[in-house]
């Protein structure tokens, strides 16, 4: 990071209060019992998607918000959680101090939302071993952040094939060095949750081979709700391709648009009693964050109940 950008963070600190709902996942246990739940399930005691809780990723209906405002939003909205973005004006970013990042954690900690985790960049697709070690390091720095933020977890992901690099090397170096960054975030109780995207990397033929490489029990799924998981023998082969290793969360776009079938996704989640978080990551600009939050809730609560 540059001088000038880090100069830029440190201004943005102002904008940040005091900090985070504790939740780690417990070193060595598998994915499913690192799942993370919200204090209110929906629907009634144990029925199918009940342990479900939605929230929202801050791409993009949160990135131009200051960690208070982005807050109050979720809570007058009604969302219990939510996966802050590198880069957003939230700033919460690795420069932060030791005193920062304890003022992130009693925000949140002083709210009723929970800080779910981070939506980071490392990447480990590069053909350059050094570019593949400098994101791992990224990605050990992000996980340090969180675990002194009081989150849970890490997002990373791939972002598509190399030219002229055969796609089974990428496949394997991708991870390779997920095994890594899992066992260290094991260590700080973060989950490494790996979002199913990038060109080529997106089909979920190739994230289930990526996965037969990153056997690590602290490295994750989180499913993108991309338009590539219908391709092939269809949504359900997909699913069922990737389902014994899901994460803490899963991506989805707005609820109230036709262009994906969520109410198949819901179902395959629910009749495998998935019990983590739904995040919204909108495409759309609206007006008026909060009433297009509570239309996208209760879209969710729907679907959850159907």
């Amino acid at each position: 990071m540059t001088r000038s950008a880090q100069r830029t963070l440190l201004d943005r600190r102002s904008m940040l209060g005091a900090s985070s709902a504790a939740v780690a996942a417990v070193a060595g246990l598998r994915i499913s019992d690192t799942l993370l739940a919200g204090p209110q399930p929906y629907g009634p005691k144990n029925s199918p998607g009940s342990g479900m809780r939605f929230g929202l990723v801050t791409y993009q209906w949160g990135k131009d918000m200051d960690l208070p405002t982005l807050i109050d939003v979720c809570e007058k909205s009604g969302l219990s959680g939510v996966e802050l973005r590198t880069e957003h004006r939230h700033a919460v970013e690795p420069v932060l101090s030791k005193a920062e990042r304890e003022a992130v954690r009693k925000r949140f900690e002083a709210s009723s939302v929970e800080l779910i985790g981070y939506g980071s960049n490392a990447q480990f697709h590069d053909a350059d071993p050094d570019k593949v070690k400098a994101n791992i390091e990224l990605a050990k720095q992000y996980i340090q952040l969180m675990h002194d933020c009081g989150g849970s977890g890490v997002k990373v992901k791939p972002n598509g094939f190399v030219k002229d690099v055969p796609h089974k090397q990428t496949i394997e170096q991708i991870g390779i060095a997920l095994n890594e960054v899992a066992e260290y975030g094991q260590q700080y109780g973060q989950q490494i949750r790996v979002e199913v995207h990038g060109s080529g990397t997106q089909d979920l033929p190739v994230m289930k081979a990526i996965f037969d490489v990153a056997t690590h029990p602290n490295v994750a799924v989180c499913w993108n709700s991309n338009a590539e998981d219908l391709k092939g023998d269809g949504l359900e082969h997909n699913f069922n391709l990737v389902k014994d290793r899901f994460g803490a969360t899963v991506h989805v776009r707005e609820l109230t648009m036709d262009d994906y079938p969520y109410a198949e996704l819901f179902r395959l989640f629910k009749g495998i009693q998935y019990a983590g978080w739904i995040l919204l990551e909108a495409r759309t600009e609206p007006a008026d964050k909060v009433a297009a939050l509570i239309e996208q809730r209760q879209a969710f609560e729907k679907l959850i109940a159907g």
